[in-house]
């Protein structure tokens, strides 16, 4: 299994230093590291890291907007550090992927186990939106079929269980989905209709 790969953005070096050296002692591979905003997303956007570390203090591009960007890319997860913890902040990021808050300096013992929770949830949210987007076309499909079974029954007097097992011989016979048999009937049926109000024009 392929270690994952850090990115480390924090305009203090000594800060960014030391979270390497915890991180490369552990087996972590460090996918590289900026000291501002700016250059953190354009090496962000090309490297595609497993994680990214994100100092609140970050100069140049802030480090909200850098999350913001992360989130809208859906690049990774990120791990904010602070220099003390306030609520505000936490409202601040409520939206964004952060996984975890850490408070400046980082010791090992909390960096480690941030690291893990943060990799093993962004993994099993990904898995979540996966699902559901497969669900979601699942529906989309199912109302497609719905209507073009119904369009079957009403056009050549199909019942429902007639209309269906016509579309799904179609659907073996020409080895496509049957959500594509549907919207061949579907469209058929409405150029069918456009056709017919014409000729009543004429």
């Amino acid at each position: 299994m392929q270690q994952p790969k850090i990115f480390i953005a924090s305009s203090d070096p000594s800060t960014r230093q030391n979270l390497k050296y915890m991180l490369v002692r552990e087996g972590y591979l460090i996918a590289g590291e900026a000291p501002d905003g700016s250059q953190a997303l354009r090496m962000i956007r090309t490297l595609q890291p497993s994680l990214i570390i994100l100092d609140s203090e970050l100069q140049g591009t802030n480090a909200l907007e850098v999350a913001r960007i992360i989130e809208e890319d859906g690049v990774a997860p990120i791990i904010l550090l602070a220099s003390s913890w306030h609520r505000n902040l936490l409202t601040r990021t409520r939206d964004f992927p952060i996984f975890a808050y850490l408070i400046k300096p980082v010791q090992e013992s909390t960096l480690l186990p941030a690291v893990e929770a943060a990799l093993a949830n962004y993994q099993k949210m990904s898995r979540l939106q996966q699902e559901i987007s497969k669900l979601k076309e699942t529906l989309a499909a199912r109302k497609i079929i719905e209507r073009a079974k119904g369009i079957l029954m009403d056009t050549m007097g199909l019942t429902e269980a007639e209309a269906y097992r016509r579309m799904q011989r179609q659907s073996m016979d020409r080895c496509v989905p049957m959500k594509s048999i549907a919207e061949a009937i579907i469209v058929a049926h409405e150029l069918q209709g456009g056709s017919n109000k014409a000729k009543k024009t004429d």
